[in-house]
């Protein structure tokens, strides 16, 4: 009675079942190794953001990429802004994630140190944008004389990791990464790998707005989803399980009342049988 199974009907329903479930169970482990990687680097942003200050010098020089394991972590950097190539970075975002503007970009020249009379790039914080996006906008002055900075250690931005597109003709000292080479090529001299995220000292007036901290303590929704592509793959035989009981129970339903049938239907008189064959 299950020779329906092989019917065309049936017989792609059941192969489009036994290709979902590898997909699923896939999908569900995609998800379920981003929850690792999230889980992870959430202990590396706590672990670093608790970690003691070194100088920045420790953890970075002139051309070097920053590795993932440094990101993060906390520097101290001593010397004196050069205001006079100071940039800021368009379309980033205030705190509250919503009001679009400027983060200012300022070089800072060590004066001691190993690497004394290098150049490292603070990201002072965060400003409104105005209302003319083609000239400089009016960004709160840097502290004059020696400064000694702290603030989280960030890797260069590239627009393969950021997603950010790198146009060309912005207006002057306008950009739209941070990336210490390409700085390096405008202010040509030895700009140190990454850049300083500032954390102290707080500006006076609170401007720029320093960015704030990395949320480290959301894990996201992946492990969820994880769970629910497994139940989905566990639900596609136990669907078709059901979608073939369900169909042999009305084929022996149908063959019953049509037994039923033939049995009440009334026998022809034998006189008209017997003349139908004279």
């Amino acid at each position: 009675m299950y020779r329906f199974l092989l019917s065309r009907q049936w017989v792609i329903l059941t192969l489009v079942g036994l290709v979902l479930i590898p997909v699923m169970i896939k999908l569900g482990f995609w998800q379920y190794h981003r929850h690792e990687h999230r889980v992870a680097q959430n202990q590396l942003i706590a672990d670093n953001l608790h970690a003691a200050p070194v100088p920045v010098t420790d953890l970075t020089a002139p051309g070097r990429t920053l590795p993932r394991d440094d990101m993060w972590r906390r520097v101290t950097a001593a010397g004196t802004y050069d205001t006079r190539h100071e940039v800021v970075v368009r379309q980033r975002t205030a705190a509250d994630e919503k009001t679009i503007g400027y983060y200012v970009l300022t070089p800072l020249v060590l004066d001691q140190g190993p690497r004394k009379g290098a150049t490292v790039l603070v990201n002072r914080g965060w400003i409104a944008a105005g209302n003319d996006l083609t000239r400089f906008p009016d960004v709160p002055a840097a502290p004059k004389g020696r400064v000694t900075v702290t603030g989280r250690m960030m890797a260069d931005e590239t627009t393969e990791g950021s997603g950010i597109k790198d146009k060309r003709g912005l207006p002057d000292r306008q950009v739209m990464l941070i990336n210490s080479e390409r700085q390096a090529e405008a202010l040509h001299r030895p700009v140190l790998g990454g850049y300083i995220e500032q954390t102290a000292p707080k500006p006076p007036g609170g401007t720029p707005e320093l960015v704030p901290e990395p949320d480290h303590d959301s894990i996201g929704p992946h492990m969820a989803y994880a769970v629910q592509w497994w139940l989905f793959a566990a639900a596609v035989p136990v669907g078709w399980f059901v979608l073939v009981r369900r169909e042999r129970k009305d084929r022996l339903a149908a063959a019953a009342e049509g037994d039923g049938t033939a049995e009440s239907a009334p026998a022809e008189p034998l006189s008209r049988t017997v003349a139908s064959t004279e």
